[in-house]
């Protein structure tokens, strides 16, 4: 089983430790990244610190749509909840801090900004990412052939509606 997370990677059960080590030796970070599937997340652009973020990006709400829709993030890793995918993608000269205090319900689907993170809320749950607007789409499904709708390498254009 291999395990990705921001900065470590789980591998269990390996059976040829040197086959893994001559492969993990050839690797080069990023190669590949290019080639996962594509999801477009319609997006509704009305989250409660759009305006937030668009003070801390220099910018007004329509700047702040146009930049988060212009990019295309890459699932690094999932966890905290099945189907929340860690996106990687954001320049860091548009990180957000978390909020100081976390929400105690953050809705299902929300979009949200920490660090240099971005990600979609599968469920209702506690949450202190900077919430930019809404995305009604099934992250998790225990039915379809791949449950997680964003799994680790899948590439994500959120799309203004």
């Amino acid at each position: 089983e291999v395990v990705p997370a921001a900065r470590t990677v789980l591998f269990d059960g390996v059976a040829d430790r040197d086959a893994l080590e001559r492969t993990l030796a050839a690797w080069v970070p990023g190669s590949g990244v290019e080639d996962g599937p594509l999801v477009e997340v319609p997006t509704t652009y009305d989250g409660p610190d759009l305006d937030d973020v668009a003070a801390r990006w220099g910018t007004d709400r329509a700047g702040v749509v146009e930049q988060h829709a212009a990019l295309t993030f890459v699932s690094a890793f999932c966890g905290f909840a099945p189907g929340f995918a860690y996106l990687a993608g954001l320049p860091d000269a548009l990180a957000v801090p978390r909020l100081d205090t976390p929400r105690s319900r953050v809705p299902a689907g929300s979009v949200g900004l920490a660090g240099a993170w971005c990600g979609v809320y599968p469920t209702a749950s506690p949450g202190g990412w900077r919430l930019l607007g809404r995305a009604d789409v099934r992250l998790w499904d225990p039915e379809r052939a791949r449950p997680a709708l964003l799994a680790p390498g899948t590439r994500v254009r959120f799309v203004p509606r």
